[in-house]
């Protein structure tokens, strides 16, 4: 059998880590990634790849021959549809020899995942849909712009982009502009096949069919996919979990990477796949990650250069044992490990762990307000001195990341 045409793609991390394949948003490519592709690297196998007619894939890839997988993918020489694109994702796998992995998309991407999450449970383990749909609004919407791009090119969509993808605080960044310039470069036909396959999805009556444990991502300020389509994901998907992320539109992976990674982490790292980390090489090779991703590189670094011979032991214990063993066990998300923290560090009264916690606390998705919460939480439970001087310190510490933001 003739082999199937590929997507473009790029692989990054060991070739023995558990695979993770990540799928990119309409109008973006597999560098729509980067904020988080680095450090998911540290600890799985990373796949990415493009949507046809964006970054590397040519627009007609799916008139390829179909899978010899064994089973239906979805593939078809007909038009673009979710299911076509969940069968490039298959062969895409079957090419690099993964047979079960993770999945995280965005938008359009995230749709393909939640389907291949629906028709191959038994090829996903582990499932994040960040700020996607169930179904993306009124299909005579996309089939307008579908035919809009194929009259008049890109360019009235790279027009008005800004405003679905970021907020405005975020538009006109490095980021932002580097992303619209990547827009303009996908092929039209590309782009309108992948606006009849987001026209014709409807997922909503087999969400309860998705077995994978699975992380909903919301961005508060989203235009296109608004938090109300992540709790009818949340909803709707058995025991999904569902974060919100201050300050991010409908690219929140680009537009707030830190806390996005961090929900990332904490739900890849939690779930029952791949298998909690056993030894101790394995628990510092995490436990880094995760520390990283939650105090930031900066806090790591200088910890790291501090670091002596009569102290590297401690380091090392701290590492595997708090970041390696309790910060990546199944059970609470990293959002509710931060609350639990800051409140034992107020109780105890460990001021500079306590600063250093509310910074966490922000990564990890928390906002001001969710801070004060745990704060008056801890005033009744913890005692009002102790809460007045918590709420002292969190002031300060929320001022100074308001001025570096």
């Amino acid at each position: 059998m003739t082999s199937p045409a590929l997507p473009h793609h790029r692989v990054d991390g060991p070739a023995d880590a558990p695979p993770l394949v990540l799928g990119p948003s309409l109008g973006t490519s597999l560098a729509v990634w980067e904020p988080q592709a680095e450090v998911l690297a540290h600890r799985f196998r990373v796949v990415r790849w493009d949507l046809p007619g964006h970054g590397g894939t040519p627009y007609d890839v799916l008139t390829g021959t179909a899978t010899g997988t064994g089973a239906d993918t979805g593939r078809t020489d007909g038009p673009c549809t979710v299911a076509a694109l969940g069968g490039l994702v298959l062969a895409l796998a079957d090419s690099l020899g993964i047979d079960r992995f993770a999945y995280a998309g965005i938008s359009l991407g995230g749709a393909v995942g939640a389907w291949l999450a629906v028709h191959h449970p038994e090829r996903i383990a582990s499932l994040a849909l960040v700020c996607s749909s169930a179904r993306f609004g009124d299909p005579e919407g996309w089939y307008e712009r579908a035919a809009l791009v194929r009259e008049q090119g890109l360019a009235p969509i790279a027009a008005t982009a800004a405003g679905r993808w970021f907020t405005p605080a975020f538009t006109g960044s490095p980021a932002a502009d580097g992303l619209l310039a990547g827009l303009r470069t996908v092929a039209p036909e590309g782009y309108a096949a992948c606006c009849d396959a987001l026209a014709a999805y409807d997922l909503r009556g087999e969400l309860g069919r998705i077995a994978a444990p699975t992380l909903v991502v919301a961005g508060r300020d989203d235009p296109a996919t608004p938090p109300a389509h992540a709790r009818e994901l949340a909803d709707g998907i058995p025991a999904a979990s569902l974060t919100e992320v201050a300050g991010a539109a409908h690219l929140a992976n680009a537009e707030q990477p830190v806390p996005v990674l961090a929900a990332l982490l904490g739900h890849l790292t939690a779930s029952p796949w791949p298998e909690h980390p056993t030894d101790d090489r394995t628990r510092h090779a995490a436990g880094t990650a995760v520390r990283r991703a939650v105090l930031g590189d900066d806090h790591v670094d200088r910890a790291a250069a501090r670091t002596t011979a009569f102290t590297a032991v401690f380091q090392g214990f701290v590492t595997r044992y708090a970041w390696g063993e309790i910060w990546t066990r199944p059970g609470l998300s990293r959002h509710t490990r931060s609350c639990v923290t800051i409140t034992a560090l107020v109780a105890r009264g460990h001021h500079d762990e306590l600063a250093l916690h509310l910074r966490a606390a922000l990564r990890n998705g928390l906002t001001p307000e969710d801070i004060r919460e745990v704060l008056l939480q801890s005033a009744v439970y913890c005692g009002v001195p102790a809460a007045n001087s918590a709420f002292a310190l969190a002031d300060r510490v929320l001022a100074e990341h308001r001025e570096e933001s």
